[in-house]
């Protein structure tokens, strides 16, 4: 690696921002690095804090917000100002230690993969936190298929293709990992030291895994269908329709033998799951239209690992002194 990018989303952290950026230079004092704060909006002084750190540190990268937009928009911001191969993410409150950016580097580089998660083994917070955390990270992990104990520790580090190619709005921040992982980048993890938070306040709120909740149904579903929507509807469609046929075949032989079957309710169903599987194959149809029609304004429905381009007979001429002057 030829150094590191750290980005650091910041709201409201003036009690500690300053021990953390201390805490960073400290840690990566022997390595190439940037540090680039994203100010999501703060209001506590932190954007003038962070202003005078910018000013006496030349690897400081400041990024200020208008408004809080959110911790996804935050490191969407920081990504795409990253100018090392080699990315890492910290929250700003102190609990994660920037010592464990090397340790993860070298996972990183060790295991040959393009992701490594922080895995906050021995946590240090309170219980109302830890536990919505547990059934949240299991949840995600039976859904995605990714098995990683902790995906909403802040601390990571990533090759630059991955922050390159995954996008953020939202709260996808929370499901980097899940992310890489359907774009084809390998994902591992390594256990961190979790601290006490050193300053400000928690801006943990039920109201987060509500909506991180709602976010990861959409990437489950993106993650997996995204360009080929029919196989899903198409898919539910063709089990509501074979339902309301075997129902309506079940009335038919015995309305044929003399039972009377215009009052029974399995006859509304049975009409009602033939519609409803001939309206979610349309639903498929539409989907795959505007997917497939989407294709030259999204990111492409790949991830390239490597490439090799071939040299053109003409390139090999002028190489060889033989080519035109």
């Amino acid at each position: 690696m030829d150094g590191v990018s750290v980005v650091v989303p910041v709201f409201n952290e003036a009690d500690c921002i300053a021990r953390t950026h201390a805490e960073i230079q400290a840690a990566l004092s022997g390595i190439p690095h940037e540090v680039i704060y994203v100010d999501d909006g703060s209001t506590d002084g932190t954007g003038a804090i962070l202003q005078a750190l910018a000013e006496g540190d030349p690897s400081v990268h400041l990024v200020g917000f208008r408004r809080n937009f959110g911790k996804s928009a935050a490191l969407a911001a920081g990504f795409a100002r990253v100018g090392y191969e080699a990315v890492a993410t910290m929250d700003a409150d102190l609990q994660d230690d920037p010592r464990e950016i090397v340790s993860l580097l070298n996972v990183m580089v060790e295991e040959q993969v393009d992701l490594v998660s922080g895995w906050k083994r021995d946590r240090k917070d309170p219980l109302e936190k830890r536990v919505p955390s547990k059934l949240f990270n299991r949840t995600t992990q039976a859904l995605t298929g990714v098995k990683l104990h902790d995906f909403n520790c802040g601390l990571k580090v990533y090759r630059r293709e991955v922050v390159e190619e995954v996008t953020l709005y939202g709260e996808l921040h929370r499901y980097i990992p899940v992310l890489a992982h359907y774009r084809g980048f390998k994902v591992g993890e390594a256990a961190v030291e979790h601290r006490e938070r050193g300053g400000g306040s928690s801006k943990f709120g039920l109201e987060r895994y509500v909506r991180g909740m709602f976010d990861l149904i959409s990437i489950v579903f993106l993650g997996t269908y995204q360009r080929r929507p029919l196989h899903l509807f198409g898919g539910l469609g063709l089990v509501f329709f074979s339902a309301g046929t075997l129902i309506s075949a079940y009335l038919t032989v015995l309305w044929f033998v003399g039972y009377g079957i215009g009052d029974r309710p399995l006859l509304i169903l049975g009409a009602l799951l033939i519609i409803v599987g001939f309206q979610s194959v349309s639903l498929g149809l539409i989907a795959e239209l505007i997917a497939r029609t989407s294709y030259a304004t999204t990111e492409p429905p790949y991830s390239i690992a490597r490439e090799s381009r071939a040299e053109l007979p003409a390139a090999r001429e002028s190489s060889n002194g033989h080519g035109a002057p």
